[in-house]
């Protein structure tokens, strides 16, 4: 029997092959496209070099300032005196900021003791490294200057001690420092005035290595001098704040108040009497020939110092400029 053709359905053709969706023709690019592409493919190997000649004057810079040579032991003989940049750099001090060791008074005991130390480092003998601390202006600072002077004042050019200044915020390169003292025949004091640390300072731990503890250890031609008004050098926050905070407190406190503790002397400075004042003023007025009746110069100095708020060297010497500025007097020796 024959077959009957398939019908197709109601309404609908034969089936067909689906068709493919047709290709969407690429845009051909534009004249100001073209432009923009061509600008672009020009600037980028300028770009480039410009990227890279920066990037290697960059690190010319870094390499130059690494590799700047060390300071020869010869280059000590130009001056008594330095002053430590954290570049590397020591630079000269031809003439030192200082007053005379006569002429500071209430501090006869920490004189003597530190003049010992000093000479007997000089000397080429063993000595402590000191640290000077306590009342403000009562002449710490001016003490280790005017012994070093005292000490070179009859010592031959090789012999004379150099005095190195470092600043509190340069203290991290101390080691380089050290690095470049070692090596020289001169012998030094490094000092520094007014050194503290506050909140997260952790710079004090290259002190300590260099005081002690570290595996080169402090050169056998090198002490350091230390001036503070804090005994312990960290504020007394800081080391509260270890107590509160600390897994253990007595070891985190120890580990602060350690540094202090490197130093080998210790010279407490307080605050002087009315008559260590008045003398002060008397031996500066003496000094530089200023002639004044002496009861209206006690009278005037403790009127200054009761305006001032305290008695120390610091306020003696500011009332002695006063007064030599206001009778015309120049304070050059006599």
């Amino acid at each position: 029997m024959p077959k009957k053709p398939s019908k197709s359905p109601a309404g609908k053709g034969p089936r067909t092959p689906a068709r493919k969706p047709a290709r969407v023709a690429a845009k051909r690019p534009t004249a100001a496209s073209k432009a923009v592409s061509k600008a672009i493919s020009k600037a980028a190997p300028d770009l480039n070099q410009e990227r890279i000649v920066l990037a290697l004057e960059t690190i010319a810079a870094h390499l130059s300032a690494q590799g700047k040579p060390a300071a020869e032991p010869e280059s000590f003989d130009r001056a008594d005196a330095y002053v430590w940049h954290p570049d590397g750099r020591l630079s000269a001090v031809p003439a030192v900021s200082r007053v005379e060791l006569f002429l500071l008074k209430g501090v006869d005991r920490m004189r003597d003791i530190l003049m010992e130390n000093t000479e007997r480092f000089a000397g080429g003998l063993p000595a402590n490294n000191a640290l000077l601390w306590g009342a403000r202006g009562m002449g710490k600072s001016s003490l280790v200057k005017a012994a070093h002077a005292s000490i070179n004042a009859d010592r031959k050019p090789a012999d004379k001690l150099k005095l190195i200044e470092i600043h509190r915020e340069d203290i991290e390169t101390l080691p380089a420092l050290m690095e470049q003292l070692r090596a020289s025949s001169f012998r030094f004091i490094v000092f520094c005035d007014d050194l503290s640390f506050d909140g997260n300072d952790a710079s004090y731990k290259s002190l300590k290595a260099v005081l002690e503890g570290g595996i080169e250890g402090r050169p056998e031609n090198v002490i350091l001098y230390a001036t503070s008004n804090r005994r312990h050098l960290l504020a007394r926050e800081m080391i509260e704040n270890e107590r509160s905070t600390a897994i253990n407190p007595g070891e985190a406190v120890e580990e602060k108040v350690s540094l202090s503790d490197r130093f080998g002397l210790w010279l407490g400075f307080h605050r002087c009497s009315q008559d260590e004042y008045l003398a002060m003023v008397r031996g500066y007025c003496s000094h530089f020939d200023i002639k004044v009746d002496d009861e209206a110069l006690e009278r005037e100095a403790l009127e200054w110092s009761t305006t001032r708020g305290s008695r120390s060297g610091r306020v003696a010497w500011q009332f002695v400029q006063e007064l030599a500025g206001r009778l015309g007097v120049k304070l050059t020796a006599q």
